[in-house]
């Protein structure tokens, strides 16, 4: 039996993206005065300005630190799950229904560039090549592929990252991953190319070292190999969920269910575990080149850093909420919760 429980995520995302009877897929965002006030999943930087999305293909825009924001069209309404700007034009997001969108204006229009029906076709097709040069592998990879087809365009997109506006990664729901390397022009399938034999779920996907690591369902991690072109699974200190990573200063940090979390300093080799005082699940966190790292939970509780990731100080929010995306803004946080967009100013917030 399948798992049907896709990403914690998801249990923010109330409501539905539509109408049982229209595909989001073909239904514009509705514009809307509450937007800010709706579920939010992620929040990125984009140059000076900052872009939350979330629940209904909200996409909503920042040039004044949180103060005020402005909601960008989109031709469909999925939920979003990430977003990431590699530059303050070039950005991307992805979301359930297999989407894959980006903006070249720092937010303001997006287009699809990839949906669960293209997806499933071009992961069929090259299952098909691959499972034809032979080996039983082969054949179980693609009977997987072909179920993820036949229940149709469905499964989400939970993470990015692009090492450049051309090239990068996203991941998913039962091991669903794609790679480009022309900006979303084109997509290929990594579906064979990991050391995921269970099909667990891919939450996260972030910089560790030189290379790439994935973190997901049931302790899984995961690192790129790249001179064999493959993700190799890691030995992990945890055996549940993790939800997210933090490319910190002081290393890479993978964080998930009950308030868990770990360190790695020596690019995946090996883990420590992290005090950040958070005892429910971590949603999301954020982390700048000078130090400061910002971990939030499902209870609304903070949890600062000012030493890239060694030790952490944790405070609450007010009103608390469940809290699923943060990110630094000069001296304040942007908040995401199931309540919508909030910020919070930390410079009083105590070492």
């Amino acid at each position: 039996m399948r798992r049907f429980a896709i990403v914690f995520a998801a249990a923010l995302l109330t409501g539905g993206a539509a109408l049982a009877d229209e595909d989001p897929l073909d239904l514009p965002s509705q514009p809307s005065e509450l937007a800010p006030m709706r579920p939010i999943t992620a929040i990125a930087r984009a140059g000076d300005s900052v872009v939350a999305v979330g629940s209904r293909g909200h996409v909503l825009r920042s040039s004044n630190g949180g103060g005020s924001w402005t909601q960008s069209p989109l031709p469909l309404s999925s939920d979003l799950t990430a977003v990431q700007f590699v530059n303050a034009k070039t950005g991307y997001a992805v979301g359930h229904d297999g989407v894959v969108l980006r903006s070249d204006d720092g937010g303001a229009s997006w287009r699809k560039l990839l949906d669960g029906r293209a997806a499933n076709q071009l992961l069929l097709a090259h299952m098909r090549s691959v499972a034809e040069a032979g080996g039983e592998t082969g054949q179980r990879l693609l009977a997987e592929a072909q179920r993820d087809a036949d229940a149709g365009p469905d499964k989400p997109f939970l993470d990015l990252f692009f090492t450049s506006a051309e090239k990068g990664f996203v991941v998913g729901a039962y091991n669903l991953i794609f790679r480009t390397v022309d900006g979303g022009k084109s997509w290929q399938p990594w579906f064979d190319r990991t050391n995921n034999p269970k099909f667990f779920n891919l939450y996260a996907i972030r910089p560790c070292g030189d290379s790439l690591c994935i973190a997901g369902e049931a302790g899984l991690l995961l690192k790129l190999d790249g001179k064999a072109q493959r993700f190799q699974a890691l030995a992990s200190p945890y055996e549940g969920s993790f939800f997210g990573l933090v490319a910190a200063k002081a290393g890479l940090i993978a964080f998930g269910m009950r308030g868990h979390a770990y360190l790695s300093s020596d690019e995946g080799r090996s883990w420590q575990p992290l005090d950040t005082g958070l005892g429910a699940s971590i949603t999301a966190g954020d982390a700048l080149p000078d130090g400061r790292v910002a971990l939030v939970d499902q209870a609304g509780n903070l949890a600062l850093s000012r030493d890239g990731g060694e030790s952490f100080t944790r405070t609450a929010t007010q009103p608390p909420a469940p809290l699923s995306a943060v990110a630094f803004n000069g001296s304040a946080l942007v908040l995401g919760s199931s309540r919508g967009l909030g910020t919070l100013d930390i410079s009083k917030i105590k070492p």
